[in-house]
C-alpha cells in the first residue's frame, strides 16, 4: 500500500509540473485598432495563449466578431480593450462587427 501511495503522489507531482509550465508559458498578444484596421492582421499564437484587442479610434467603437462560431465581443471604445484566450489549435477568422470590412484573422499552433 505504501509503494502505490509513492507512485501516485509521483505521478500528481509530475503532473502538476506539466501544469504549471502550460500555465506559465501562456502568453497575451496585442492587437491594436486604428484607422479601422486591425494591426496586425493576422496573429499567430499559441494554444492557451490570450489576445488582447485594444481600440485606439479617437471616436469610434468597434467588435470583434468570430463569425463561424457567431461569437462577439461587446462594442468597445476608444480606450478600451476585449480579450479571448484561445485553447485549441486552428485558424479563427474574425471581422469588426459594426465595420465588415475590418478583417483579421488569430492562428492558434500547437
Amino acid at each position: 500500500m505504501i509503494v502505490r501511495l509513492k507512485t501516485n503522489a509521483a505521478a500528481v507531482v509530475a503532473l502538476l509540473g506539466t501544469l504549471q509550465t502550460s500555465i506559465a508559458c501562456a502568453a497575451e498578444h496585442e492587437v491594436s485598432i486604428l484607422d479601422y484596421k486591425y494591426s496586425p492582421a493576422v496573429v499567430e499564437i499559441r494554444a492557451g495563449d490570450t489576445v488582447i484587442w485594444v481600440n485606439h479610434e479617437k471616436r469610434t467603437s468597434h467588435s470583434v466578431l468570430f463569425e463561424a462560431s457567431g461569437e462577439e465581443s461587446e462594442r468597445f471604445f476608444p480606450g478600451e480593450k476585449w480579450s479571448r484566450t484561445f485553447p485549441q489549435a486552428g485558424r479563427f477568422e474574425y471581422r469588426c462587427g459594426p465595420h465588415p470590412e475590418m478583417k483579421g484573422a488569430v492562428v492558434v499552433g500547437e
